[in-house]
């Protein structure tokens, strides 16, 4: 979501974010609000899971599962990617095949034709 300063489609947004209220702007405020209850959410998770009270530390902490889960998702990404690659070669090299064939068979009656 791309930010321009002076941008008329630009809304002002208030978020909660682990008991801190943050002014945003963005073009999409239910994007940015889904957001914010994202971080919310995991910086909650993280604090339930230790005893630090330290909303620095939760905060970093939070935001290296978010990374995590980031890093997680691209690697099935390019994994996904490359295997459509691989069928979509394979596809194409049996169409190719298929069409091979039905140009044999059409030629076929017109060489017993002629």
């Amino acid at each position: 979501m791309p930010h321009t300063e002076n941008s008329l489609t630009d809304h002002a947004v208030l978020v909660d974010i682990y008991d801190q209220i943050y002014h945003l702007r963005g073009t999409d405020p239910v994007y940015i609000e889904n957001l914010a209850a994202s971080v919310d959410a995991k910086m909650r998770a993280v604090s339930s899971h230790g005893s630090t009270v330290d909303s620095l530390r939760v905060a970093v902490l939070a935001a290296l599962n978010i990374a995590d889960e980031l890093a997680t998702l691209r690697q099935r990404y390019e994994a996904l990617s490359g295997s459509l690659q691989q069928s979509q070669t394979s596809m194409r090299s049996r169409a190719g095949s298929i069409a091979g064939m039905l140009d044999d068979i059409l030629i076929e009656p017109t060489r017993k034709a002629g």
